[in-house]
């Protein structure tokens, strides 16, 4: 049986400033933007090249849920992918090198917590 992870809901204060920072600031793709009724609103947005994508709105997750911390997005290319989010206005560490695997972190505006992963061509590749 397969098990896919394909969305992680995230809590959210303000939906149209996530909805902002997530498009115009770090580059993922607007799935779609619902109000299905009863005051409920639900956003979803897709990282360039991922399968797995995060929502949130009104009525959909409870804004005062602990914040999700520690999201992985790997990328190819750290420094572009860094350089791209400081160009955007977006706050992030500098490039940690944890051993050959690269970290960038940065936050979205209520606190939830991602990183950007560089790993090395020679990491799944056995030892022996």
């Amino acid at each position: 049986m397969d098990m896919r992870l394909e969305l992680v809901p995230l809590p959210t204060t303000d939906v149209d400033r996530s909805k902002q920072f997530y498009v115009d600031r770090v580059g993922f793709h607007l799935d779609h933007d619902v109000e299905p009724g009863n005051g409920m609103r639900i956003v979803q947005l897709t990282p360039p090249g991922s399968a797995c994508s995060i929502a949130f709105g009104v009525g959909f997750s409870n804004p005062d849920a602990p914040r999700v911390q520690g999201l992985h997005l790997v990328v190819d290319d750290i420094e572009a992918a860094r350089a791209m989010l400081l160009g955007n206005g977006v706050e992030a560490s500098e490039v940690n090198d944890m051993g050959g695997v690269k970290y960038v972190y940065f936050s979205d505006p209520d606190g939830n917590s991602w990183a950007l992963q560089q790993i090395p061509d020679w990491a799944g590749q056995s030892l022996s």
